[in-house]
């Protein structure tokens, strides 16, 4: 093992942030300097609850890598923190910032934990059950385990909260807004807020005065509409189902579907859901992958259905955000994030090209490199439209919205 890296008063590095994100069968973990946004490690737990749990650290250039057959939250967690503070003085952490899928209107800002926030958390599992569940599982265990250091929750719903109700409301009865919290309230907020105000950098204008369209696109794929640094509009809604095709999610389809399906398979509500949300997107379509790259080999190969895949992904990201650009009034950029945003050339311009209304004009060979190498812009010297690519960084947005909790005068 490594040396343990110890900085106290003298040194440089005084100020880490634990950011934490507990999935239902993994545990991500990084160590951020701040206010430098240094990265000094990052883990990971997979497989949590299988006989091929695993464990990995990579810590000051060096890896880490153990096995952990069959280990919960509890003991991955335990285990991960052990590791950790074996390389790095564990009295360097000024907080722990927790990611939590779902605030719903209740949090709306990085929000200090404590017993009753988290009982909230977890009276909002109802909307989104495959992840708060989990977020709570990681957050109690971190708690446990880190008892003298603050912890923090961010949201990825809370940049989204701004959106007015034009955008925000379904036209369904009003009551189930009032009763039950029927609304679209949007994900990937930390995602889609860090490359907006990257883009604003690139582009020499304030944050606050940027009328964006960003596309996180991933296995979970959002896009949104971004004016004077606040979320206006976006295609995720009420759950993460809606909107974008996307790896294994439908995104967007007849609410009558439903139905139809029951009678004509027999199939339950739960049964339904669960395909739209685990069978479908690109996996459906294709019926080879939710693997962007698989897809686009198999489609340079022959494959029709790999191809229609592609097709039906492309074509509904370009009419979501045409559909966007009616919430900013101008667009000042367009932004790809996210693994298939940052690193797949070819859906960018097969995107793009059916964006001609706004006379954007891609650098195909700017396009090809991937963001960072290409300084953000893939749009010809002058374009009408710019558009980037920036590749995202969670980790460092959370770091910063829990920073700004626990030194605010900073």
């Amino acid at each position: 093992m490594a040396q343990q890296i110890h900085y106290g008063s003298s040194g440089v590095f005084t100020s880490m942030i634990l950011i934490i994100n507990s999935g239902s069968s993994s545990i991500k973990m990084a160590v951020i300097d701040m206010p430098s946004e240094s990265l000094l490690a990052e883990g990971m737990a997979e497989r949590l609850g299988e006989p091929g749990t695993s464990l990995s650290w990579h810590v000051a250039g060096d890896t880490e890598r153990l096995s952990l057959p069959g280990a919960d939250h509890h003991v991955a967690m335990e285990q991960m923190l052990a590791s950790l503070f074996g390389r790095i003085d564990k009295t360097n952490i000024l907080a722990v910032g927790h990611r939590v899928v779902h605030g719903a209107e209740r949090f709306i800002a990085p929000t200090p934990l404590n017993d009753a926030v988290i009982a909230e958390i977890e009276a909002l599992s109802h909307l989104a059950p495959l992840h708060n569940p989990a977020n709570v599982l990681g957050i109690r265990a971190a708690r446990e385990h880190l008892p003298g250091i603050a912890h923090v929750a961010v949201f990825d719903t809370a940049f989204h909260h701004a959106m007015p109700r034009r955008a925000s409301l379904y036209a369904v009865p009003y009551h189930w807004y009032i009763e039950y919290g029927v609304r679209r309230y949007g994900f990937h907020g930390t995602s889609h807020h860090y490359v907006a105000r990257e883009a604003a950098s690139l582009l020499g204008r304030e944050f606050a005065d940027c009328r964006l369209l960003t596309a996180h696109l991933g296995n979970g794929c959002s896009a949104a509409a971004i004016a004077d640094g606040v979320s206006v509009d976006t295609t995720m809604g009420m759950t993460p189902l809606e909107g974008l095709v996307m790896g294994t999610r439908s995104g967007d389809v007849d609410p009558g579907l439903h139905d139809f399906i029951a009678r004509a398979s027999g199939k339950s509500l739960a049964e339904i859901t669960d395909v739209l949300n685990r069978q479908s997107g690109l996996l459906g379509l294709s019926g080879r992958s939710n693997d962007m790259r698989t897809l686009l080999e198999a489609a340079e190969a022959g494959d029709e259905m790999a191809a229609l895949a592609v097709d039906i992904f492309c074509y509904r990201l370009a009419k979501s955000l045409a559909g966007l650009a009616v919430a900013l009034g101008r667009v000042d950029a367009i932004v790809f994030t996210g693994g298939i945003g940052e690193h797949a050339s070819e859906i960018r311009a097969k995107t793009v090209q059916q964006l001609t209304m706004f006379g954007v004009a891609l650098d195909t060979e700017r396009n090809e490199l991937h963001g960072r190498q290409s300084n953000g812009f893939i749009t010809m010297s002058g374009a009408t439209l710019p558009v980037l690519v920036i590749a995202t960084n969670e980790e460092a947005m959370i770091a910063r919205y829990v920073y700004g909790v626990i030194c605010p005068e900073e």
